[in-house]
């Protein structure tokens, strides 16, 4: 028993030190935009007011945090201010401020006391707040004119508005956070776990009108990234609110997520797909799925707990000895295998910054990581 741990800390120290090669090989570039995509070793990039925005910094954060050295912390310092002024300028920004300013401004504020990083992060949460339908009891997803589409990944924002009620004292922002998570409850986590992508309500008197595949292969399928984010989304709302009822959630989609898996452990783009073993994969749903494993690991009982960790930590495995990049020296994202959005045939076998910031975070809890992003 003690030389398997011994092997295993072995093992996660590698990964972690051939995972921040990456992250340094990355940051030697200096890239001024997003980081999203990388399909041919180099990582594209995006303008900051993209969902994707705040992994990059993210993850220069963590290791800012896990190393104390100051070249981390430089790099990440002023991804939010710009952030913010892209904010007051443009402002194409929508529900997933979460995303953006959880990983950046509140994780800067949380590291360094930073109080711009705090205000940052206490205007992202009212105007994710300002989203809230009233009458359907949701975040509205996206700009576009779907003003009745309401999505799984927002789960993972709700974060942000816990933050924020404990920060400020208000508690409004947790009631429009436990109100969407109801929703959820009610219309998106079906009783076997599996997922749906998007609900749509008519805005003006909340009626649930229809359900839509978007990224995933069918209305009724499940899209393994959207039940990774529901896996990981209940699971920090039950650790917000304490109501067992988002525990039993997240162990629900647990269950189903890994009965689902594949032998290697890393699930196809869609759950329901036919003949998913000659489907694309993709890594980045197993990164995330294995993070929120290891947070469900920590809300329950060992007896319990051990279950997921275990599950969490033959993910991480897989990705590191089967999907990761780390002897390719031209490539600079860290796993190959990620599936962005199959069905219009974009980001499919590349690497994808959320899968590597969520193979970051992973890793970084299993090694102890005491702060929180979600």
């Amino acid at each position: 028993m003690a030389k398997l741990a011994a092997e295993k800390d072995k093992n996660l120290e590698l990964w972690w030190r051939q995972a921040q090669q990456k992250v340094d090989q990355l940051m030697a570039r200096g890239p001024e935009l997003a980081p999203h995509a990388a399909k041919n070793g180099e990582y594209d990039g995006l303008t900051l007011d993209n969902w994707i925005s705040g992994f990059w910094p993210g993850m220069l954060w963590i290791y800012y945090d896990m190393t104390g050295e100051e070249k981390y912390r430089n790099a990440a310092w002023d991804f939010d201010i710009r952030m913010e002024r892209l904010m007051l300028e443009e402002n194409r920004f929508h529900h997933d401020v979460g995303f953006q300013f959880l990983p950046t401004s509140i994780l800067k504020h949380k590291l360094t006391n930073d109080i711009d990083g705090k205000r940052r992060g206490l205007t992202a949460a009212n105007f994710l707040a300002g989203r809230f339908n009233l009458a359907g009891q949701y975040l509205r997803a996206w700009n576009r004119d779907m003003p009745g589409w309401a999505i799984i990944d927002c789960l993972m924002n709700l974060s942000l508005l816990f933050w924020a009620a404990e920060e400020s004292g208000d508690p409004r922002f947790s009631h429009i956070a436990k109100a969407h998570a109801d929703m959820a409850l009610k219309h998106m986590i079906r009783p076997d776990g599996s997922t749906c992508h998007v609900a749509v309500f008519d805005p003006a008197n909340g009626e649930m009108l229809e359900y839509k595949g978007w990224q995933g292969y069918a209305p009724d399928s499940c899209w393994s990234r959207g039940n990774a984010w529901a896996l990981y989304g209940m699971a920090n709302t039950y650790r917000s609110t304490g109501d067992i009822r988002y525990l039993h959630a997240s162990q629900r989609v647990a269950h189903h997520f890994i009965a689902s898996l594949p032998e290697d452990m890393v699930p196809p783009w869609d759950f329901r797909v036919p003949n998913p073993e000659s489907e694309p994969r993709d890594t980045s749903a197993a990164a995330i799925a294995a993070s929120g494993l290891l947070e469900l690991a920590a809300l329950t009982v060992p007896e319990v707990g051990t279950i997921y960790r275990q599950a969490a930590e033959r993910i991480l495995a897989s990705l590191s000895e089967a999907y990761a990049a780390f002897n390719d020296a031209g490539h600079e994202g860290i796993l190959h295998g990620a599936t962005g959005h199959k069905p219009e045939g974009v980001n499919v076998n590349v690497s994808l910054i959320y899968g590597d910031y969520y193979y970051v975070e992973s890793l970084a809890k299993l090694k102890g990581w005491s702060h929180r992003t979600f």
